[in-house]
């Protein structure tokens, strides 16, 4: 199943004259239909838009086709929160445990977690890095693991009212305009300081170039064309009905008896599909009466 919208889109910038590279991104149908599959209160919303648009900065990263997952398990209310994001922009995601939990601070809901991030390459190998989520916040999470797994100076910034979810993340290239390491570090912490301004409502409210001219009016910056973002779930009829006949055929036999069909519900997405006895080929007709 997928949604579309014009205006969930990411963005990616470059500063001219330092080697900081950064990326947005803005989300509104595309997580509303996240938030709608299950009854998720407002705190678990907040959450998964947060998770929403650090992923969808994460897989601007890719260099190949393939997708990012990003996932906490917690010993607290939500035991699992997970979000995923093609190359191609589809995002996708679920919360589990108490869904309908709160809190004034819905990060506390994820207690003792830890955060691995994935990257899988469509037919290639795959790649896991754990960090943990003691930083209080899932964006200083996120610094420090691309900090210690990169080397380079990164910052996330991360918004979400439960409705929408918005993100930039800044990141220090390697030395090429400038070799200095003081005069890189010093670019680094100007723009550091720009920055540091940003608030929720201005990430949340304010077109991408409309937000960078306003932080870095200083800079010259060199826009990108902006990507759509859709939902998009992997689930499909014909998955699904793999997956039924797998199970032995006594069980479905049974279920058939039962309801007179077979019905199963994406996790994911709530998609509902429904099998009769036509639809599985293993199944013999049953006996016509006389």
């Amino acid at each position: 199943m997928t949604s579309n919208t014009s205006t969930d889109t990411s963005l990616r910038f470059l500063f001219e004259d330092a080697d900081i590279r950064g990326e947005t991104v803005v989300l509104g149908e595309s997580l509303q239909t996240i938030t709608d599959a299950h009854a998720y209160s407002e705190s678990v919303k907040t959450l998964l838009g947060q998770f929403a648009a650090a992923t969808v900065l994460i897989s601007n990263n890719l260099k190949y086709r393939g997708k990012i997952v990003l996932q906490a398990r917690s010993e607290g209310p939500v035991s699992l929160i997970m979000l995923e994001c093609t190359s191609r922009g589809e995002i996708r995601g679920i919360a589990r445990g108490d869904i309908g939990a709160v809190a004034a601070d819905p990060i506390t809901l994820l207690e003792r977690a830890q955060l691995a991030i994935t990257i899988e390459r469509e037919g290639g190998q795959r790649y896991q890095g754990i960090v943990s989520l003691e930083a209080g916040s899932l964006a200083s999470a996120l610094d420090q693991y691309f900090f210690q797994s990169e080397q380079l100076n990164t910052r996330f910034w991360l918004a979400s009212d439960g409705q929408r979810a918005a993100g930039m993340m800044l990141q220090q290239l390697p030395a090429q305009l400038r070799q200095s390491a003081e005069e890189r570090q010093n670019q680094w912490q100007d723009v550091m300081v720009l920055a540091e301004t940003l608030t929720v409502d201005e990430l949340l409210d304010l077109p991408a170039a409309v937000l960078l001219h306003r932080l870095f009016n200083e800079h010259p910056v060199r826009l990108f064309e902006p990507k759509p973002v859709v939902f998009h779930c992997s689930c499909s009829r014909d998955r699904s009905l793999n997956a039924i006949a797998m199970l032995p055929v006594e069980e479905l036999e049974d279920i058939l008896a039962e309801q007179g069909e077979i019905s199963m519900t994406c996790e994911m997405c709530s998609t509902p599909y429904r099998f009769v006895r036509s639809d599985l080929p293993g199944l013999a007709e049953p006996p016509v009466l006389h």
